[in-house]
């Protein structure tokens, strides 16, 4: 017959892909009879593996008794070092085992990544063969270390194969063994989030706070993963909530990084440092205004954290909203309250960050924070139960009972302001010259000063009805006083004119 090889990707002729089949199925009746025609037993594909392998690996008893009768080499290892016995292991298929080491196959293999028998079993939970592995053979290490340094115990802790961790403590293994990265057991138990084997592992007493490489300890990890039963575990049995890594990280740090509100909570709770720096000096609000996430925000604000922190750039949590153009995020730390006036090492403020960065509703929101605060300033009777502050926002008004005031500054700002008259209307209103430059920093053509004059005359507006004033009468007094009687006088009549208006100007 015909025997080519079975594709251009592979190494095998159609009869021994045929016979390799066969033995992945145990069917060995189809294997016996390409036997007799002379197929070769110890052929290999284009990764190294033999029938043995995929009988081994699927636990065909009988197939890999046949092959065995016919020669079969024992320990020929595949691309990744693998070898049937480890196979085997590695399915947990403990009766292939058995007859595997009763055939000769070496006890003490290894694969390309220095894990033997005893690793294979361990990493995928199969008890009856570590069973086997410990009791029956006598060169099984029970703490042998793979290339990583790592045991068979990091192995099942690290999967969360808590039986096998469970076995291996009672066998006796050290669990204080630290791998190439100097973790332990416990640090690769609560990274990855098993919280049953981390509980086993503290009743084991293992030390709570030993760290890694990196100084990251079980508590870093757990909260770095955001898995909250690890997390309730450690703090529950006495870890330090306060320690800091090499890169001086706390557990808020690696919370705030990956958004975990719920862990960052449980930290908060246990007494970790809301401002703590790391390396950069950023302390876990910087970190969480920088990755976007503002539910976290919302908590380290409730949790009165330090917003006028600077990092190594000195930039503040606002700097960093401002220059990203966070909206969300910059509106709660301006409705919490900070100071507008730090510049980082350029000298910037936030103020010029976002103006800059062109984010031109952040900026306005800044200026109006900025205006806002200088009223509250001076008007010390409000309190924190007062309108305002229940109703306290820097975003656009898209109100409906605002929007007929809005349409009047809108078309005043676009057809009857001239050039220059915004910026007198901004220093008539006490605009600095910093909230004046921030806005000129928008250019949208020739005519840019009709944006200019709408975005002064919208964060007017939005003082004023903070300020509960009546914004046609200060309209009208504004335009007054930069010697725009005419508009004055006009928008005073309109407004008188309109019985509907919930505001008549009575009073000019």
């Amino acid at each position: 017959m015909e025997d080519d090889l079975a594709s251009e990707d592979d190494t095998l002729l159609l009869s021994e892909k045929e016979f390799h089949d066969a033995a992945r199925r145990n069917d060995t009746a189809r294997m016996a009879e390409l036997i007799e025609r002379g197929v070769d037993v110890k052929a290999k594909n284009n990764l190294d593996r033999t029938a043995l392998h995929w009988a081994a690996g699927a636990g065909h008893v009988q197939a890999v008794r046949l092959l065995l009768a016919h020669d079969a080499a024992v320990n020929d290892e595949d691309n990744f070092g693998m070898n049937a016995l480890l196979l085997s292991a590695w399915f947990g298929h403990l009766r292939i085992v058995q007859i595997l080491v009763n055939a000769g196959a070496k006890t003490n293999c290894v694969n390309k990544n220095g894990r033997g028998l005893l690793h294979c079993a361990a990493q995928r939970g199969h008890i009856n063969v570590i069973e086997f592995l410990i009791e029956d053979l006598e060169d099984v290490r029970l703490d042998k270390k793979d290339k990583m340094e790592r045991t068979a115990f990091h192995l099942a802790a690290e999967n969360g194969q808590l039986e096998v961790v469970k076995f291996l403590i009672l066998a006796g293994c050290k669990c204080s063994i630290k791998d190439k990265d100097k973790n332990t057991a416990m640090h690769l138990a609560a990274k990855n989030g098993h919280a049953e084997v981390l509980q086993k592992l503290i009743e084991a007493g293992m030390s709570l706070d030993e760290k890694n490489r990196e100084g990251l300890t079980a508590l870093h990890l757990a909260a770095e993963g955001g898995h909250h039963g690890c997390l309730r575990l450690l703090l529950e049995a006495g870890c330090d909530v306060r320690a800091q890594t090499q890169k001086k990280m706390t557990c808020l740090h690696y919370a705030a990084l990956n958004g975990f509100e719920d862990a960052a909570r449980m930290l908060i709770a246990a007494g970790v440092q809301t401002d703590a720096l790391n390396f950069q000096n950023a302390s876990a609000m910087h970190i969480a205004v920088l990755q976007n996430h503002p539910a976290l925000v919302r908590l380290l604000i409730d949790a009165e954290c330090d917003l006028d922190i600077l990092d190594n750039r000195q930039q503040s949590p606002l700097h960093i909203a401002a220059e990203h153009g966070r909206q969300e995020i910059a509106e709660m730390i301006l409705i919490a309250g900070v100071n507008l006036k730090l510049t980082d090492k350029q000298g910037k403020t936030s103020l010029d960050i976002a103006a800059r960065g062109n984010h031109i509703n952040l900026a306005d929101m800044i200026i109006k924070a900025d205006r806002f605060y200088k009223w509250e300033k001076d008007n010390l009777n409000s309190d924190s139960d007062s309108w305002v502050a229940k109703h306290l926002t820097f975003r656009q008004d898209h109100r409906l009972e605002t929007q007929h005031i809005r349409s009047v500054l809108w078309r005043l700002a676009t057809k009857y302001l001239k050039p220059s008259e915004w910026k007198k209307l901004a220093h008539y209103w006490k605009f600095t010259e910093g909230h004046i430059r921030a806005i000129e920093h928008q250019w949208a053509g020739g005519k840019s000063y009709r944006e200019h004059g709408h975005r002064v005359l919208l964060i007017w507006l939005h003082g004023v009805i903070m300020a509960g004033e009546n914004p046609v009468k200060g309209l009208y007094e504004g335009l007054v006083g930069i010697g725009r009687r005419d508009l004055a006088e006009s928008i005073r009549k309109q407004a008188n004119a309109e019985s509907m208006s919930p505001r008549r100007c009575t009073a000019m």
